[in-house]
């Protein structure tokens, strides 16, 4: 093939071929198909084929020895070759119609994918700020009854909930915090609650395995632990919350039991254990297994989780 013919077949009409594709990528589908105007963009593509087809025509004429002529002397008539440059023109309007279609799914998918990281980020940050309240109407409650009885445990339990809420205000900013944090803060719930109670809270709190440097969602598990308190018997030296946490094998095991009161059958209320579900399923999908029993006199949660 001579530079002359290159020149014209690959440069010529790669021009005309490519200004078609970007007519209909641009134009058509923008103006016509996206507003689901579909016979103007079927007259379009009418328009553009018949267009291009006197186009490709007219210069096959300037160029005949290249374009029109074929070997042995036979000439392409019009008919023939304009249902040939017909196909060709089809093939770079479709090209360029399902590769639209293709970047718009794309698009639309990862503008999908974002709204919902959006509403899910916005529905833990609600879940997270309900625990704050939560678990400052109850301490706080502790700490009034503190009071009202006069202790003398009351500026030391003031002294324990400051601990509490720095930890929360500014450990908790973070989507991960150190598992040894974690559980220094349930410790201090803890003993908080002992101060409560005037040392007469009995429970068996035992942390099992090696931390290190594990990290969990903060504020996972303080749920079930308040609600043992809550709505558990924790007085009782015969019987007391038992709690044992077990780290394996980059799993967490979380075991919590209580005696429930005889006129308290009711054991998870509030807003508490529905909220650390639902965390679980945005934080935790498919890394989690939570059991709870809840049998006539005691009340177990276990959970296992994947750090």
């Amino acid at each position: 093939m001579t530079p002359k013919a290159v020149a014209v077949v690959f440069g010529l009409y790669g021009i005309i071929n490519i200004s078609v594709f970007y007519v209909n990528y641009l134009v058509f589908i923008p103006r016509f198909l996206n507003r689901k105007q579909y016979k103007l963009f079927a007259l379009s593509i009418i328009t553009t084929l018949v267009v291009y087809g006197l186009v490709k025509y007219g210069f096959g004429l300037i160029f005949s020895d290249i374009i029109l002529d074929r070997m042995k002397g036979e000439s392409l008539g019009f008919w023939k070759y304009f249902l040939n440059t017909f196909f060709i023109t089809l093939i770079f309007l479709f090209l360029s119609t399902v590769l639209k279609f293709t970047i718009d799914w794309f698009l639309n998918e990862r503008v999908q994918r974002d709204l919902e990281n959006q509403r899910l980020t916005a529905e833990l940050s609600f879940l997270k700020s309900q625990i704050n309240p939560h678990f400052l109407f109850n301490s706080l409650n502790s700490i009034y009854s503190l009071a009202y009885q006069k202790s003398d445990t009351t500026p030391e339990a003031i002294l324990k909930l400051s601990e509490i809420m720095r930890y929360m205000l500014y450990e908790c900013n973070d989507n991960k915090v150190d598992l040894s944090k974690e559980l220094q803060y349930l410790q201090n719930y803890i003993d908080l609650q002992k101060i409560r109670f005037g040392n007469k809270a009995f429970i068996n709190f035992e942390v099992l395995g090696e931390v290190t440097n594990q990290q969990i969602v903060p504020l996972m598990l303080i749920s079930f632990i308040e609600n043992a308190f809550k709505h558990g018997i924790a007085n009782d030296p015969h019987q007391p919350i038992v709690l044992r946490i077990n780290v394996e094998d980059g799993r967490l095991f979380f075991f919590i039991q209580n005696k429930k009161h005889s006129h308290n059958r009711d054991a998870i209320g509030g807003i508490g254990l529905p909220n650390v579900r639902r965390r679980l399923d945005l934080l935790y999908p498919g890394k989690y297994n939570l059991e709870i029993r809840d049998e006539a006199d005691t009340y177990t949660c276990q959970l296992s989780l994947v750090l």
